[in-house]
């Protein structure tokens, strides 16, 4: 007889959909995502076989990047001040405009390396806007309870896509050409477009709107400086996005300059990466602790599995290691974005997953190229190295930070047995998934929420 205890857990896993309007954005976004990640493994190698430099790579990634380094705090305060469903109407619809650019550019033979930058920079100001819009609009759909599920399902949603994606994109690079893998993205936008119309506005719990004043920008900085929770995920967030998440440049190297394996290795990279995203989602979704120890805990893991896919010797044993990285990445990324958008006031709440985008995404014009120099002049297995030294760095500064607030907030200790501190105490409570345990205290509780987001219950680039 079937155990009880398997429809329990596949009912916490996906609990999130059972939220209409969270299943029909969920559908649109799910089809989406698929060609968004084929023209991100299609574009990357057509870079790569025009100028066949880690640099040139590197730096379309960055010009994508760009306007989120530079405006990202913009556009999280657009999106406290404006409705985040009509927002997001016209950033996907201006998304799926530049991918019909791209489509309708290489078919007729006029795409060149310039032409791509523009393009990819003119994206770059789209989801300036769209990555927080979307990031925080999860919530208005689903409701705090429901929050840590649907992001680790948005998640997997977009690794399910980094699994497929690359792998339909490389056979149709091969076979009828790269402007095909662009106009197939141009009309996938159509399913989110689709999905946002089915949505019940009645039925969503949208934060205060901000009121239009002066300083809200800087107002932003002041609140995550003074919320230790925030701004230590944030500048962790900050490091590891900077060099860790730079697959875009390093894999296509690995996949030409290390094993010499051509487009079909860098999609099965590709897709390798996506699947164990896709296991290491789940795993998480099902189990939705948030806070600055779990996120320790798993940022040390997914240091460790960086490490083995640095030294992968042959191609069998690198695809092994990504399907780790991928668990670890997407654990990470959904862990540490639940944290911040349950600890921030969600009258904050764009502003500050405004800069989790630009520590995520918009980081990569510094670590984009740096990485294609590092790859380029060292070879492409230091590449993933420096993305293990960037994680290492980030865990050693947020320990340090954990035990001076946890020194700060405890009362005097009374005589026995010392606690239990450091990195061993850390990954203990990533096995066991205690909530919170590793000194017996937990984090500082998060700012009561409004009473629109307590209502009970149900999607990054990456």
């Amino acid at each position: 007889m079937r155990s009880p205890r398997v429809p329990a857990a596949v009912e916490r896993t996906f609990s999130s959909l059972r939220v209409r309007n969270y299943r029909c954005y969920f559908a649109g976004q799910s089809v989406s995502m698929i060609g968004t990640w084929m023209q991100t493994t299609t574009q990357a190698w057509l870079v790569l076989q025009l100028t066949g430099s880690g640099v040139d790579l590197g730096l379309v990634v960055a010009l994508q990047t760009l306007p989120i380094l530079l405006f990202g705090p913009v556009g999280g305060t657009i999106a406290d001040r404006f409705g985040k469903y009509r927002i997001l109407f016209w950033t996907q619809g201006l998304a799926g405009l530049q991918a019909l650019v791209l489509a309708v550019l290489e078919l007729t033979g006029h795409l060149h390396l310039w032409e791509i930058y523009v393009v990819a920079c003119s994206l770059g100001f789209v989801n300036m806007v769209d990555n927080p819009t979307r990031q925080t609009f999860i919530v208005e759909m689903v409701g705090r309870d429901e929050l840590p599920n649907a992001v680790t399902l948005n998640s997997v949603m977009v690794n399910v896509a980094r699994a497929v994606g690359p792998a339909i994109g490389g056979i149709l690079i091969a076979t009828v050409g790269s402007g095909w893998c662009f106009l197939i993205n141009a009309v996938s936008f159509v399913f989110v477009l689709g999905g946002l119309k089915a949505i019940r506005q009645e039925e969503l719990t949208p934060a205060p709107i901000a009121p239009r004043a002066k300083g809200q920008l800087m107002e932003g900085f002041r609140y995550v400086a003074r919320t230790p929770v925030l701004r230590d995920a944030l500048l962790m967030m900050a490091l590891i996005g900077c060099l860790a998440y730079e697959f875009q440049v390093s894999l296509p190297l690995v996949a030409d300059h290390v094993f010499h394996g051509g487009a079909p290795l860098y999609g099965l990279l590709n897709s390798a990466q996506g699947i164990g995203a896709v296991v290491g989602g789940l795993m998480v979704a099902g189990r939705p602790r948030t806070g600055s120890r779990r996120l320790l805990g798993v940022a040390v893991v997914f240091g460790l599995v960086m490490v083995l896919a640095a030294l992968a010797p042959t191609p069998l044993f690198e695809v092994g290691a990504l399907l780790l990285v991928g668990g670890a990445s997407v654990s990470f990324l959904a862990i540490g974005n639940s944290t911040l958008q349950l600890s921030a006031d969600p009258s904050m709440r764009g502003r500050v997953m405004s800069l989790w985008s630009v520590a995520f995404l918009g980081s990569t014009p510094v670590g984009g190229p740096v990485v294609g120099i590092v790859a380029g002049a060292f070879g492409a297995r230091f590449g993933l190295g420096l993305g293990a030294v960037a994680i290492a760095v980030a865990v050693a500064f947020g320990w340090w930070s954990l035990r001076r607030r946890e020194a700060a907030a405890a009362p005097r200790p009374s005589p026995g047995p010392d606690p239990v501190f450091g990195v061993d105490a850390v990954i203990a409570d990533l096995v066991t998934g205690a909530p919170g345990t590793v000194t017996g205290r937990a984090d500082p509780p998060a700012p009561r929420p409004d009473s629109q987001q307590c209502l009970p219950s149900s999607s990054r680039a990456t």
